[in-house]
């Protein structure tokens, strides 16, 4: 703790539950450390940020900005107008709150947000959550004092004397899991008799994942497992049927991922760069699904990051059709496969990183002072 300092701190993220929940990480545990420090995230307009940065506490202003869509479309004649809107209102804000230090963690806002703040000399950190970084923190990086990795061979795309390798926030609930398997399975009411398939397609949902296992519901019947299906906000409405039939329990969003994790003896799941480190804390035998409709494909990077390492599966979504069932029955047959990818996706997890990247935020707060 350093006494007596009153630092203003910004930050920028969002788009989705993987850029906002690190920065919330983040400004917890520098409140924790400064408790007289004043916050202000910035985010974009009507993306979901705007409803969780104030859940958790904290005054957020939101920027008219979105990314550049890639394929041809109208959408993108309004980007150079919402860039030289945000850049704008970027530089009011900055200029009013006049904070200590700016941090990124990634997503449309971060961009004009971090510009500008390192445009006014003002110390900034970006947190790049993906092994293959996308165009807004690789044009940040030129600026930023301090980079924020979670993944080795980053400086392929950044200054090597600013990369921290630190890994990705995670909720702290989730450090502690081993101890929980009985009280997550009576919370969810699971049978012993019964593996138990945990389903995670990120906060919105993944349409893919949940066709396939609607497609496979009796085929996983068969198999003796029971389902906790995270079918996401966009989803619930068309899946809710299938709550509580054919041991299948289905919900919109899980509130206690602690337990969702503890009670599981497989998980399938996008390859979002939060869920990846989750899951290496977690510890339990993965089988990856990537999206690939996000940018530079780096979901399919991050997955193979721990592919390769002997720690998960991947099957790609074009091959789900031929190759689930095979590939997950092997999974399922083998009792040392999973003991064995659990072990090791466990020795990839990262379990400092808040920590780690506040120390990092620390260090450029006194360099300026």
């Amino acid at each position: 703790m350093i006494e007596d300092e009153t630092y203003k701190i910004i930050l920028s993220g969002g788009g989705t539950g993987g850029h906002i929940y690190p920065a919330i990480a983040i400004a917890n545990e520098l409140k924790s450390r400064f408790p007289e420090a004043e916050f202000l995230f910035v985010g974009a307009k009507d993306r979901m940020e705007m409803e969780k940065v104030p859940q958790s506490g904290y005054k957020i202003k939101g920027l008219w900005i979105s990314g550049i869509q890639r394929k041809i479309t109208f959408k993108n004649l309004a980007f150079p107008f919402k860039l030289i809107s945000s850049l704008w209102n970027a530089r009011k804000i900055v200029k009013s709150f006049k904070p200590n230090v700016a941090i990124g963690t990634g997503g449309f806002a971060s961009g004009p947000l971090l510009h500008v703040a390192a445009a006014k000399g003002i110390p900034s950190l970006i947190q790049e959550q993906n092994s293959y970084p996308g165009i807004t923190n690789k044009l940040l990086s030129k600026k930023a004092q301090k980079i924020c990795v979670a993944y080795d061979g980053l400086e392929r795309f950044f200054p090597k004397s600013k990369i921290k390798k630190t890994g990705n926030p995670v909720r702290q609930d989730l450090l502690d899991i081993e101890g929980k398997r009985e009280e997550a399975k009576s919370f969810f009411k699971l049978k012993e008799a019964k593996s138990t398939l945990l389903i995670l397609g990120g906060s919105l949902g993944s349409r893919r994942i949940n066709q396939l296992i609607e497609k496979e519901l009796d085929f996983l019947d068969t198999q003796n497992i029971q389902v906790i299906w995270q079918c996401g906000k966009l989803y619930y409405e068309q899946y809710k049927i299938y709550n509580n039939t054919k041991n299948v329990q289905v919900f919109q969003f899980l509130n206690r991922m602690d337990f969702a994790y503890a009670a599981a003896d497989v998980i399938i799941s996008r390859a979002g760069a939060s869920s990846v480190s989750e899951l290496c804390i977690a510890g339990k035998p993965v089988v990856f699904i990537p999206s690939p409709n996000v940018a530079e494909d780096h979901q399919t990077k991050n997955a193979m990051a721990i592919v390769s390492n002997n720690a998960a599966m991947i099957i790609k979504e074009v091959d789900l059709d031929v190759d689930f069932e095979n590939k997950f029955t092997q999974l399922m047959v083998s009792p040392e496969k999973q003991k064995a990818l659990g072990e090791n996706i466990k020795k990839l997890a990262l379990t400092n990183a808040t920590k780690d990247i506040v120390d990092e935020v620390v260090k450029l707060l006194k360099e300026k002072k």
